[in-house]
């Protein structure tokens, strides 16, 4: 993506958060409506996050011309993080005092959602994260009033991990950006692999810094530790230096990768004919999903935005429709009543029904898991299939292990 392309799309991010903003003031609200407090970085990562305000927004148009919440109007207030923990804090803690929203909802980065889940935990809030990975959302570091959607990072990479045992190779490298999701990522994958293949060894783990890869570097180590399997968490900008670099070198020759998330549009459009081929992902191959109910949404998110989804686009609708199955089965909309109607629930959606688990408040959300492939200049999944998020939890006896006492309550 070029700078004037990425200025365009920070500036009507910018532009239409403020709208959102007007259009949402608390001194417009009609009475009896239901309010949700959204947060996420728009200005700091808009190529992500806005097809994910997207989605939210198709859902919530669908939402209120459907009846609403039980008769009443849900309105969302959006405020943009800029990219920094501290700032989500403070406007989650806006919301919930001056906007009397009733839930919190968003995120992006898992160290941002990390910091609104220890809010909600303190403030008593009820937390619905999008799109952060990192397992310590619902496990080391999760609370009560706090419930994810997205399959998470031990999810997607023991989907990874399933198909690369298949490969039978002996020895691994991984690389990973070096903050919560890549090192949750990476542990998640070895742990996993080494459960489906004993004896696997993984002969170095490189962790550049986010956003900051010296991607030359990081390729020759790669190369000097001869391994005969890469598991790749890099992404965004790093995924495309990563991989250029990794081509120019020689790298990926006579080698299998596994990566993360690289067949979402998000990271696997942006390479265009230099996207790799043959590399297990997991991804979302919109143009190729033929289900009655992902047809419906792909219909109307392209009649509203004269543009095809991503993987933002379709959590941001999920979440949305998720909040609204929420808030209609609660017996009352404060956080107690919230987490009673969540725990447990189903929700229909164009990805397939998703269920949250009562015991750690992790989605059963799945993920599509396939190759790469080059086709008319332009990367792609094939040979893919829909993995069921379900199948990639741990047990209810291990959930005991990792997550807090108090947050099983």
């Amino acid at each position: 993506m070029n700078i004037k392309m990425t200025r365009r799309i920070v500036m009507a991010g910018v532009a239409a958060a403020a709208a959102s903003m007007a259009l949402n003031a608390p001194g417009a609200l009609a009475e009896g409506s239901i309010k949700i407090g959204e947060i996420n970085s728009y200005s700091r990562l808009p190529a992500f996050t806005l097809p994910y305000r997207n989605g939210w927004q198709l859902a919530l148009q669908e939402i209120n011309a459907g009846g609403g919440i039980n008769g009443k109007t849900l309105i969302v207030i959006s405020r943009d993080d800029a990219g920094k923990p501290g700032n989500a804090v403070k406007i989650a803690a806006e919301l919930v005092a001056k906007d009397k929203v009733n839930m919190l909802m968003g995120t992006f980065f898992s160290h941002i959602g990390l910091a609104v889940t220890d809010f909600a935990g303190k403030s008593k809030t009820f937390f619905l994260a999008a799109e952060p990975l990192t397992d310590a959302i619902v496990w080391k570091k999760g609370n009560r009033y706090t419930f994810r959607l997205r399959p998470s990072t031990h999810m997607q990479s023991a989907m990874l991990a399933e198909q690369a045992a298949k490969l039978g190779l002996k020895r691994w490298a991984t690389i990973a950006p070096n903050y919560a999701y890549g090192k949750d990522a990476v542990a998640a994958f070895v742990s996993e692999l080494k459960r489906r293949q004993p004896g696997v060894e993984i002969v170095v783990q490189q962790w550049p810094k986010l956003f900051k890869i010296d991607a030359g570097a990081e390729v020759q180590a790669l190369i000097r530790a001869k391994p005969q399997g890469i598991y790749n968490v890099t992404f965004g900008g790093d995924l495309a230096k990563f991989v250029r670099e990794g081509n120019i070198r020689g790298l990926f020759k006579g080698r299998k990768v596994a990566s993360l998330l690289t067949g979402e549009p998000e990271y696997l459009d942006g390479l265009k004919k230099e996207a790799p081929s043959g590399w297990i992902v997991t991804g979302y191959p919109w143009y190729a999903i033929k289900t009655a109910a992902h047809t419906k949404f792909l219909k109307a998110y392209r009649a509203r935005f004269k543009d095809y989804p991503r993987t933002g686009s379709l959590v941001g609708y999920n979440v949305m429709l998720a909040a609204a199955a929420i808030l209609r089965k609660a017996k009352s909309h404060d956080a107690e009543g919230l987490i009673a109607a969540a725990r447990g629930i189903t929700v229909d959606s164009p990805s397939g029904p998703f269920t949250f688990r009562a015991i750690d408040h992790q989605s059963t959300m799945g993920a599509w898991v396939g190759l790469t492939a080059v086709r008319k200049g332009k990367g792609i999944m094939v040979n893919w299939h829909y993995a069921n998020g379900a199948d990639y939890l741990p047990s209810d006896a291990v959930v005991k292990k990792l997550r807090p006492a108090a947050a099983m309550k």
